[in-house]
This record gives structure tokens, sequence and C-alpha cells, in this order.
């Protein structure tokens, strides 16, 4: 479980791993409680969460790879991939519950093609879903945190257990790239399954929301990531070829894309 911050007008953060047979469909579940310190321009590089935000409190502002409006607004939401940036602004007073799927689980979780939520947010009234806007209703009537919890982890696990049979071919190519760090020729892949490219291309964004090669880059963007956070690469040259971009001109590029900028200015979180 984790604790917030001890300054009063900071957020304060809950947290549930999820079970392990959720492993490869749930990545975390969030309790998320603002203190009246308001949230200006916080960016989210591209990942591969598939997140369900059930809004006790004010809405998010939030703009796909620009500065959100002041119409840019969502309180409970779902929201598919997006290769690009995502900036939020709040009022200091959000309180909510967030669910992060993989694109695996949450195309098993809402039974929807991932395309119908990728590049956007959707509200929660919009998926006219009966039993997530049952579920939603019951987590604004508790009052612990630890109780919402509760029943966030056992709604998705009864739901993902009742969800039909994803595409296993979908799921082998998914897993293929994510073993192999993005580094897989899609024509590869498609001749494997002896299909065509175009098939694979059009089940990518049914079953993941976004085509191969979109996953592919979000995957290496990760790993540099990743590699960056632990700090034991020699430089951003050095991290690019780890990662297999061509060179450091070709991550700085993808960083400009899917983080909104240049490596040597992002920082990872603490």
């Amino acid at each position: 479980m984790g604790h917030g911050q001890k300054s009063s007008s900071e957020p304060v953060f809950w947290y549930r791993s999820p079970a392990p047979r959720l492993n490869m469909l749930v990545s975390g579940i969030y309790g998320y409680r603002e203190n009246g310190a308001a949230m200006q321009g916080l960016t989210e590089t591209a990942s591969l969460t598939v997140p369900l935000i059930v809004n006790f409190g004010s809405p998010f502002r939030i703009g796909l790879g620009r500065p959100p409006a002041l119409a840019d607004s969502y309180g409970s939401f779902a929201a598919g991939l997006f290769a690009g940036p995502i900036v939020m602004d709040s009022d200091g007073a959000a309180e909510c519950i967030q669910i992060n799927f993989t694109p695996l689980g949450g195309r098993l979780f809402f039974g929807l093609p991932m395309s119908e939520l990728a590049d956007r947010m959707v509200a929660l009234d919009d998926l006219a879903d009966c039993d997530i806007d049952q579920f939603a209703r019951r987590l604004a009537e508790l009052n612990s945190w630890e109780s919402r919890l509760d029943l966030a982890e056992h709604f998705i696990a009864i739901r993902l257990d009742r969800a039909p049979q994803a595409n296993p071919s979908i799921g082998w190519a998914f897993s293929q790239l994510m073993l192999k760090g993005g580094d897989v020729r899609i024509g590869a892949l498609a001749e494997k399954l002896d299909w065509s490219r175009r098939r694979l291309v059009a089940s990518f964004r049914e079953e993941i929301g976004l085509p191969p090669k979109s996953v592919s880059r979000i995957i290496r963007f990760n790993a540099a990531q990743a590699l960056a956070a632990k700090g034991t690469a020699a430089g951003w040259a050095d991290i690019a070829a780890a990662c297999g971009y061509a060179d450091q001109a070709h991550l700085t590029r993808e960083f400009t894309s899917l983080a909104g900028c240049a490596p040597t200015a992002w920082r990872p979180a603490k």
C-alpha cells in the first residue's frame, strides 16, 4: 500500500497490486485524492496502459499531445492507447480510483474493439455499460479507500473471468513484440501467422488499439525510459544503441514525438 507525501496540500495515493492471475491483464489499481493543490501541465508520456478512472471529485482537464483547453474536461472515463504525450490539469479537488489495464486486459474488460478507445477519452456514460455504471456508483458510496480497492479488485477479477476468449494470434504477436523490445519485423509476424500484413494491422487495431508499428515504437521508447531511469548507461547514445534506435538522433525524434520533449529534458518520476 502506498501513502501520500507528508505535506497536507499534496495528493495522497493508495496502491493495490493485482492478483497474480491478473498480472498480464492489469498492471495496477490506484486510489488518488488531491488536497487542494492544483495540478498544471502534468505530462504523461506514451505508454501501453489502458486506464479506467472513476472520479468522485472535480474533473481533470486532459489534452492529447497538447495542453488542455477549458472544454477538455473529463470526470469518470476510459481511455485507449495514444502514441504521444498526455497533458493534464486539475483544480486540486480530484478524487478517484484508477485501474490500469494492459491492452489485452482492456480488450477483455471493456468488451469493445480497442480502436474505439484509442486516441481518445470516453466518458463512462458514453460507454453505455450497465455493470461499469453500477460499479462506479458502488465505489462512490464507500468511504474507505481500502474498501474501494477491495471492490475494484473483486469487480475486475469477476468481469475478466467472464470475458470471452481473447484472440490467441494477436496475443502471441503482442507477446513477441514485448519479448523482443519492439524489434520485430511486422512482415515476419504476419508470415508466422500465415496472415497478410493488412490483416495483422487491422487485427492489432481491434485487439490492441494501435497498429503493430506504433506499438513497437512505444515498447522501444518505454525501454529507453527504463534504462535512463536506472542511471547505468553512459549516455543517450548508448541508450539509443541498446534499445534498437538507428542513432541518437532517431531516439531524440522519438522522445519529442512520444514524450513531448527531448531526452535531455525528460526526467524519470521519483
